[in-house]
């Protein structure tokens, strides 16, 4: 049970309205992180333009959304991980072992996204202060600086997405169901 509401069209302030009805013609459902975002007009209109934000960036949209799943494993939103999940399936169409090395915070069977997912790893770890030899290991893997400064970019995302499902009790919505995952310590 959500710790604060899931606003719905008829029940989110004026401010809210646009973006859940935006939502709801882009994907069929109002995602129940945007319900609770919705509780503050301004955070989610930060959620919804850092993502348009971030669409733009330089990594590859499979690269941003394995950062998204090392984020939210780490940070432990199962609902961000359930909704990457899909999104990293179904749309980003990462390779299966791929998927699963993220939600089981394993080794990835692939060098240069398995360089990426450390370094966000030494990201959110150090707060950005990762050692020479960890940005070296990523620059090593064929990224550049501006790259790094992305991946901080997705963090920063993932942050408020994950820190505010994780503080809200965020559930599950049906159509994510399937994809469901816990934290290992759950």
């Amino acid at each position: 049970m959500s710790r604060v509401p899931l606003l719905t069209l008829e029940s989110a302030p004026e401010a809210a309205q646009p973006f859940l009805q935006n939502a709801l013609k882009a994907s069929g459902y109002i995602p129940n992180l945007l319900g609770v975002l919705a509780n503050a007009p301004a955070a989610l209109e930060t959620y919804l333009t850092v993502s348009g934000l971030n669409a733009k960036a330089e990594l590859s949209f499979a690269e941003r959304e394995v950062v998204q799943l090392v984020a939210a494993t780490t940070h432990g939103c199962d609902f961000c991980v359930a909704g990457h999940t899909v999104v990293a399936t179904n749309k980003a169409r990462l390779p299966d072992p791929v998927v699963s090395a993220l939600r089981e915070q394993a080794e990835l069977p692939e060098p240069r996204l398995e360089a990426l997912a450390a370094f966000t790893r030494a990201v959110i770890a150090t707060r950005g202060n990762v050692s020479d030899d960890e940005f070296a290991a990523f620059r090593a893997a064929g990224f550049s600086d501006g790259n790094a400064i992305e991946v901080i970019l997705g963090v920063s995302l993932a942050t408020l997405c994950n820190f505010t499902n994780v503080f809200a009790r965020t559930p599950l919505n049906p159509e994510l169901a399937k994809y469901r995952w816990q934290r290992p310590d759950n």
